[in-house]
């Protein structure tokens, strides 16, 4: 029998009914390789899940594959329409455009619950009416003679078993017929051979009293109707898959092959924090930010291409595998991104750089238009920068009426300091407006005071800028502008 659906997005249908048996069968002839990225809307997406959206994508992009945006949105009480955004939008930050999808399972309740149905009457699944109390009953007495708490399977049907009888005031959950013996074991593309013996995991709810199905379920059913090949996805879930696997199996689905990504540290090898990395991926552009620099950084933590630390998203498609992702966990290193930062800036279109500083100062209040061209700002500053925000605070001061502070002021701007800036004002006043020219200035004005560059320099940036270091000072005085340089030194004068 053929089966399918309608695959229902953010924009209503999503394409047209799709027949998942048949596409499976094509999909295996050709080895099409179809990976998914399915994070749960309960909060932002973060460092870990965009990495395993970037190394999802990165395979299917391999294999000229296809990519899906799965959205497990089942958590009703958790799931936000912010967080479902934040997910989509870190993403698009990052590039990694979804082939099919978004996906919604809370759209697919009536898929799961026929599925169910059919569990039902094949005998995969059963009706059990054990109350929650109960069954909270039953595990504190495990506990206490020291076993593992579990259920003990008193209403799962056996050949010859008499159930008990049926109360009339409890709804049934559904759990799933697990078998009993032998292990579930998968050959895991990063750690290696995974056993869990069957004897070890309890019947799994797959539907609430209220019909609602439960998580593991809802992923096995998406997966299989999805003709997903490969999961990629982060350790925490190593537990959950022997029992999707062993549903899988009782609907008769192709068991896809698993790569579960070891966690991500801190800097300091603790948990991966707020303070350390652990924030939405939105923050990373609020903080300056390029996305390639992410995406560079995201692909080698964890995964490695030989010594080559920098690397173009196109080479990291051509390059990306599995086997070289390590099993044991990757380090969070600031240091690192903000290098990489730093690089891709210095690489970057400078009208692109002007135009993020132009954003920037905007939502400070700052008009760019009362400075120099922010572009010849950008090319003075890019090589010194770490990232967007540091350009945006250099190209500032060119546009803003800065004033240093007193404790600058009291130390560089001494009595024999105020005497050299006036005697380079003059020179300045009628000086050509280019570097070399200026540069000859700020030397005449040495000379003629007996002071060597430091001495001239930065009391000069000090009363031009409010800083004490710039770029060369001849260059920072041509772009400035003749008429906002002569204004400035007035003030102290």
């Amino acid at each position: 029998m053929l089966r399918g659906f309608l695959f229902w997005g953010a924009g209503g249908v999503q394409g047209s009914l799709f027949m998942f048996e048949s596409f499976r069968g094509i999909a295996r002839m050709s080895s099409t390789v179809r990976t998914r990225f399915a994070p749960s809307p309960t909060g932002y997406l973060h460092i870990g899940g965009a990495r395993t959206a970037l190394f999802s994508w990165a395979f299917a992009r391999r294999h000229q594959g296809t990519f899906i945006l799965r959205i497990e949105d089942t958590d009703v009480e958790r799931s936000t329409p912010e967080a479902v955004q934040a997910i989509i939008d870190g993403m698009q930050w990052l590039g990694l455009e979804a082939d099919e999808g978004p996906f919604y399972q809370m759209r697919r309740m009536d898929r799961y619950k026929v599925v169910i149905a059919e569990m039902l009457a094949a005998g995969s699944a059963y009706h059990c009416y054990m109350a929650p109390e109960e069954l909270n009953q039953l595990r504190e007495a495990q506990r206490a003679r020291g076993e593992k708490p579990r259920y003990d399977g008193r209403w799962r049907p056996e050949p010859g078993k008499v159930l008990p009888p049926v109360p009339e005031d409890v709804k049934p959950v559904v759990r799933f017929r697990n078998p009993p013996e032998s292990v579930v074991a998968w050959d895991d593309l990063v750690k290696g051979r995974i056993e869990f013996a069957n004897a070890e995991l309890d019947d799994l709810i797959i539907a609430r009293p209220d019909g609602t199905p439960t998580y593991n379920f809802c992923v096995v059913v998406d997966d299989w109707d999805m003709g997903i090949t490969h999961v990629i996805r982060g350790d925490d879930h190593v537990n959950n898959t022997p029992r999707q696997i062993n549903i899988l199996r009782a609907l008769g689905g192709e068991v896809p092959q698993y790569a579960h990504l070891s966690m991500i540290l801190g800097d300091d090898g603790a948990k991966l924090s707020k303070r350390h990395g652990a924030v939405s991926v939105m923050q990373y552009p609020e903080d300056g930010y390029l996305p390639e620099a992410v995406v560079n950084y995201l692909g080698r933590l964890g995964w490695s291409h030989g010594d080559d630390e920098v690397f173009s998203r196109e080479q990291f498609v051509e390059w990306f595998d599995l086997d070289h992702i390590t099993p044991s966990a990757a380090q969070f290193n600031t240091e690192k991104l903000n290098w990489l930062n730093a690089h891709y800036i210095k690489q970057a279109d400078v009208s692109r750089l002007a135009a993020e500083v132009t954003s920037r100062l905007a939502r400070r209040g700052v008009d760019p238009e009362t400075g120099p061209e922010v572009e010849r700002v950008v090319e003075l500053y890019r090589e010194r920068v770490s990232n967007l925000n540091e350009l945006a605070d250099a190209v500032e001061l060119y546009c803003v009426e800065v004033h240093a502070t007193p404790e600058l002021l009291e130390q560089h701007l001494t009595e024999s300091a105020r005497l050299a800036l006036a005697d380079l004002k003059q020179r300045l006043d009628t000086v050509v407006w280019e570097k070399a020219a200026l540069s000859d200035a700020i030397k005449q004005t040495m000379k003629a005071q007996g002071l060597k560059m430091p001495q001239v320099a930065i009391p000069l940036r000090v009363a031009t800028l409010g800083v004490t270091q710039t770029p060369s000072i001849d260059a920072v005085l041509e772009v400035l502008g003749r008429e906002r340089v002569l204004a400035r030194l007035g003030r102290y004068l």
